[in-house]
C-alpha cells in the first residue's frame, strides 16, 4: 500500500483524498475526503481573472488540507488544478499561492486530462458488473466545464465544454450582483440553448449516443440523486451507485429551477455552496439525457479525484 494525497481544485470546490493505494490490486482505501465550496471560478467567465476573495477563501482551504496531509503522513501528493485556472489571466498567483502552502506546483491540466482522470476514477470499481453494459459515457459535470469520456476499459474519446453551473448561472442568471431568484422561461432557455451548442460540439469528437452506460459525476449529479431519495441528509454511501431516472431528473430539474433560493436552501442534502448554481446544474445532466435518450443516470461518488489518486500511486 501506498499513502496517497490528491487535491481537486474546481470552479466551484477545492476536494482533497488522503488514501492507501494498492495498484497491484486495484483497491483503493479512504482515509479522508472532503469538499470545501471556494468559488474559485468567481466571476472568471466575465472578467478573465481570478477575484482576490475567491483566491483568498481557495488558500485558507489548502491550509486546512496541508495540516490533514501532514497528520495522516501521505507519502505522495499531486494537486490538480481545473477549468477556472485555466481560464485566469493571474493564475500564476494562484500557482504561488499553492506551491507556497502545501509545497507542490498545482498542475493546470487539459480539458482532456480531466476527462481522462474522470473516467479511471469513475469505472476502475465498475469492472465485471454484467448490469452496466459498456461501452461508458462518463459525464462531469463542474462548476466551469464538463467533461465527456466515452470508453470501456479505457479510453476511447473524450472532450471537454464551457458549460458547468456556475459558468451558466454567472452568465445567465446573474444580473446587479444577484441571482435571478427563480429565473424566467426566458433566461431558462438561454442556458439551455448553450447546453446545446456544447453538447453539438462534444459529439464532433466524442460518439455519446453510443454509449451504454451514462455515468454521472459531481456535485450537481450527486445533489439530484440525494433529492431523487429524500434523503435527510447527504449520505455519500446511498448516493454512491444510485440510479436516477430520466423522468425523475426532469421532476427534479424542473421543481429547481421554479423554485427559491429559500426554498432550495430548506433541500436537507443541499450544500450551501450549491443553493444558488443546483438548478443550472441539473439542467446540464437533463440535457444530456435527453440527447443521447439516456433512461437512467448511474451516480457515482468516485470521480476526478480518485483517478488523480491512482495517477499517484
Amino acid at each position: 500500500m501506498t499513502r496517497v494525497a490528491a487535491v481537486d481544485c474546481g470552479t466551484n470546490s477545492i476536494r482533497l483524498l488522503v488514501a492507501d493505494a494498492d495498484p497491484a490490486t486495484g483497491e483503493l482505501v479512504d482515509l479522508d475526503r472532503r469538499m470545501t465550496i471556494v468559488r474559485l471560478g468567481q466571476g472568471v467567465d466575465r472578467t478573465g481573472r481570478l477575484a482576490p476573495e475567491a483566491l483568498e477563501r481557495t488558500f485558507a482551504a489548502c491550509r486546512d488540507y496541508a495540516e490533514i496531509i501532514k497528520e495522516h503522513g501521505a507519502e505522495r501528493l499531486r494537486f490538480v488544478a481545473t477549468s477556472a485556472s485555466r481560464d485566469a489571466e493571474n493564475r500564476d498567483e494562484f500557482v504561488r499561492g499553492v506551491l507556497d502552502i502545501l509545497g507542490v506546483e498545482p498542475e493546470v491540466i487539459t480539458g482532456d486530462q480531466e476527462a481522462e482522470f474522470s473516467f479511471t476514477g469513475a469505472t476502475k470499481e465498475l469492472t465485471g458488473r454484467e448490469d452496466l453494459a459498456r461501452p461508458y459515457l462518463v459525464v462531469d459535470i463542474g462548476g466551469g466545464s464538463t467533461e465527456f469520456v466515452v470508453g470501456d476499459d479505457h479510453v476511447r474519446a473524450a472532450r471537454s465544454v464551457d458549460v458547468g453551473c456556475v459558468r451558466m448561472t454567472e452568465r445567465h442568471l446573474v444580473h446587479g450582483g444577484e441571482v435571478c431568484d427563480p429565473p424566467t422561461e426566458e433566461q431558462i432557455a438561454a442556458i439551455r440553448a448553450d447546453i446545446e451548442a456544447a453538447l453539438d460540439l462534444a459529439e464532433r469528437t466524442v460518439p455519446l449516443r453510443e454509449a451504454r452506460t451514462l455515468v454521472g459525476l459531481a456535485g450537481s449529479v450527486t445533489t439530484v440523486s440525494a433529492i431523487a431519495q429524500d434523503l435527510p441528509e447527504y449520505d455519500s454511501a446511498r448516493i454512491h451507485h444510485s440510479r436516477v431516472s430520466r423522468a425523475r431528473v426532469r421532476e427534479i430539474t424542473d421543481r429547481l429551477l421554479h423554485s427559491t433560493h429559500a426554498e432550495r436552501a430548506t433541500i436537507p442534502a443541499m450544500h450551501p455552496g450549491r443553493v444558488d448554481v443546483i438548478g443550472a446544474g441539473s439542467l446540464v445532466l437533463l440535457a444530456i439525457m435527453e440527447r443521447i435518450g439516456a433512461e437512467e443516470v448511474v451516480v457515482s461518488e468516485h470521480d476526478i479525484l480518485d483517478g488523480i489518486a491512482w495517477s499517484v500511486a
